[in-house]
């Protein structure tokens, strides 16, 4: 995971200082209800937080995270060089969403 994250570019680099990175085996039945997907259905991450777009100055920051479900990623990219980009790929993903960005422009960037 570290060579990754350590890939990731500007400004979604600078990004990762405002969110934990957290790893878990698979989603919470919550995380999957919330995420619109279905008990079977597989999920490689999740921003949970609130989006820099949304920020205000009298608003109690809660901490932001992305969680990566190990599962998944292991089940679907057994080459260790396809699971380290689908890594990169999740986080940059999860990371355009603290940033505001819609999934519509993740699709036009790539990283959807």
């Amino acid at each position: 995971m570290g060579r990754a994250l350590d890939s990731i570019p500007d400004p979604f680099a600078r990004a990762l200082a405002e969110v934990a990175i957290v790893i878990e085996d698979e989603p919470s039945p919550r995380q999957l209800r919330e995420s619109g997907l279905r008990p079977d259905e597989g999920l490689y991450g999740l921003y949970e937080g609130v989006p820099r777009t949304d920020w205000g100055a009298d608003w109690a920051a809660l901490p932001n995270k992305i969680t990566l479900f190990r599962s998944a990623l292991l089940e679907d990219f057994l080459d260790s060089a396809e699971l380290e980009h689908e890594v990169w790929v999740t986080v940059v993903h999860e990371l355009a969403h603290h940033m505001g960005i819609e999934e519509s422009r993740l699709h036009d960037l790539g990283v959807d």
